[in-house]
Formats: C-alpha cells, structure tokens, sequence
C-alpha cells in the first residue's frame, strides 16, 4: 500500500488567531531534523525548550508536540503537558518523562497511551513529517482538565484560553 498523499496543512493556521511569542532550544531548530534522542527508537527523550515574549497577562502554560503528517485524519499527539504555571519559562531536556512535574504540571495520555513525551516515530518510508512543538500562553492558572483528559479535550480547553502561541517546527523521517 502506497502512503502517498498531500502534505497536511499547518493545523495551527486553522484555529483561530492568537498573539506568538518566541521559544528556542538547545536541542532542536526550526525545519532541521530532530536527533534520534528525540525520536521514539532512539533516546525517546523531549527536547528543552525556552520562551519568552509572552502576554503580561499570562497566567499558564500548556506544552504541546503534534505531528500532523501522520497517515490518518487526526494527525498524532506526541506530548501534552499541561498546566504549567506562569513562572516556568523553560523545561531541560527530558522534562517529559515522568507524569508529573514538581510544579503541578501533568501529562496526559499521547497517542502512544502514555502520560509521557513520546518521540518522532513516522512510518519508515513515508514523507518528512513536521512536528509543532508549541507552548501556550493561557489566560487561567490551570485548564479545567485532569490526568484522564484527552488531547483532544485538552485542545478544546485551549481553545478558550489561549492568549498566545509560541511554535518550533524540527522535521523526521525514517527512510525506507
């Protein structure tokens, strides 16, 4: 079977519109492949990530990586970390890991099935895939979301809270 198929559209550029702010890191750089750490065969490790710029009025954070070339409709949720508080700037390598942070902060559930930052993994073959790591700036101390929660659920939550978005957008592929 052939995966041939139009290169998905950036799934940010059809929600509605939202301020951006600026998140680097150390560990990856926009349109450049990620390192195996960071893929789910190799080190399955997340990347640190940095930002700064965000609303004053910023109360939160919600961390998200989401892969919307992935050979079905719903693209795939590769982290969900929620509920950051405003203080956080920053998250070292690895910070996805463990369910959840000292802070509060807590994953939930990728579409691997685990409350932890799961790596590129695309189809060996297929097209490069895009991965949108993206922090959230949002307008309430927490999302009314538990550790249960979906990425969907999560998405919608944000939806209605999200002042602004800060994207980093590395690629993968696994050759044939």
């Amino acid at each position: 079977m052939s995966l041939d198929r139009p290169v998905a559209p950036d799934p940010y550029e059809l929600l509605p519109k939202a301020g951006s702010f600026t998140v680097t890191s150390t560990d990856l750089a926009q349109g450049e492949p990620l390192s195996d750490d960071h893929a789910f065969a190799g080190g399955n490790t997340s990347p640190q990530l940095s930002w700064s710029g965000f609303p004053e009025e910023t109360k939160g954070f919600v961390v998200t990586c989401f892969d919307p070339d992935a050979p079905i409709p719903s693209g795939f949720w590769h982290w969900v970390l929620v509920n950051l508080p405003a203080t956080v700037t920053s998250l070292p390598t690895g910070a996805g890991t463990t369910e959840r942070l000292d802070n509060g902060a807590f994953h939930v559930r990728n579409d691997f099935g685990t409350k932890s930052y799961g790596g590129a993994a695309p189809p060996p073959g297929d097209q490069v895939h895009r991965y949108y790591f993206v922090v959230h700036a949002i307008d309430i101390e927490a999302l009314d979301v538990d550790d249960e929660a979906s990425p969907a659920v999560v998405g919608f939550n944000l939806a209605f809270h999200t002042l602004a978005r800060a994207i980093i957008t590395p690629t993968y592929q696994i050759p044939a």
